[in-house]
């Protein structure tokens, strides 16, 4: 009985230690300020290789402990780089963030959350664990859902660490590549004017067809998922 005490207090402390890890970076995060030029600027020294590192650990690190400061790295590098270069980086750099989240999440959060299901959450656990690589490909594909919440919330559930980062290699170029072929033609003016976006597309009507496709079809998954789950 003691053993089973023990395990279930180091479940709770554990669980209590991701949830308030994650609101401290979150309160941190919003007095952490970035521009264009304070990524670029490290950068600008060395060859493409050492300043390629360098930006994967920037990305790395930063991203990791403020979450909702990815957007100014997307545009920092999408103008340094071009699009393709900033693309494999980006790429890199959410690979290892992936790993580390979802251990992270699956270390201290997994136990407590198999413990407190209920039956009926307990079954869709299982159906999350068992879910194919084609939806885990659609998730990391789609640009509507933060990949942060995609890798804590896949090392909450029992799904296999294997298989998710195969759908993490397989489904993000597809999201970074079109992110970053935008900011790279639309440029740095689109933090200040939004209507850029609008002449981009209108400018570029193969890019705005694909967007809209790449954009309803993964309305029509979600919708897909939602009839599911």
């Amino acid at each position: 009985m003691s053993k089973v005490i023990k395990k279930e207090s180091r479940s709770y402390v554990g669980f209590l230690l991701l949830v308030l890890s994650l609101l401290l970076l979150w309160y941190l995060g919003r007095f952490f300020h970035l521009d264009i030029r304070s990524i670029q600027r490290p950068l600008e020294h060395f060859p493409v290789i050492v300043s390629s590192l360098i930006f994967i650990c920037l990305y790395v690190v930063v991203t990791f402990f403020v979450f909702f400061s990815k957007d100014i790295f997307y545009l920092s590098v999408a103008l340094f780089f071009g699009p393709y270069l900033s693309t494999l980086l980006i790429l890199v750099a959410e690979i290892i963030n992936a790993c580390i989240l979802f251990h992270l999440a699956r270390f201290l959060g997994r136990a407590y959350v198999d413990r407190s299901l209920g039956e009926k959450y307990r079954n869709l656990d299982d159906r999350l664990g068992r879910i194919g690589l084609f939806w885990l490909f659609i998730f990391r594909a789609a640009p509507l859902i933060p990949y942060r919440f995609l890798d804590l919330a896949a090392g909450l559930t029992k799904m296999r660490f294997g298989r998710y980062l195969f759908a993490c290699v397989l489904g993000s170029p597809i999201k970074l590549f079109w992110v970053q072929y935008v900011l790279f033609g639309v440029g740095e003016g689109v933090v200040s004017d939004p209507h850029l976006l609008v002449e981009y597309f209108s400018g570029n009507p193969n890019v705005l067809l694909f967007s809209l496709v790449y954009i309803i079809l993964v309305a029509i998954v979600i919708w897909k998922v939602r009839r599911k789950y």
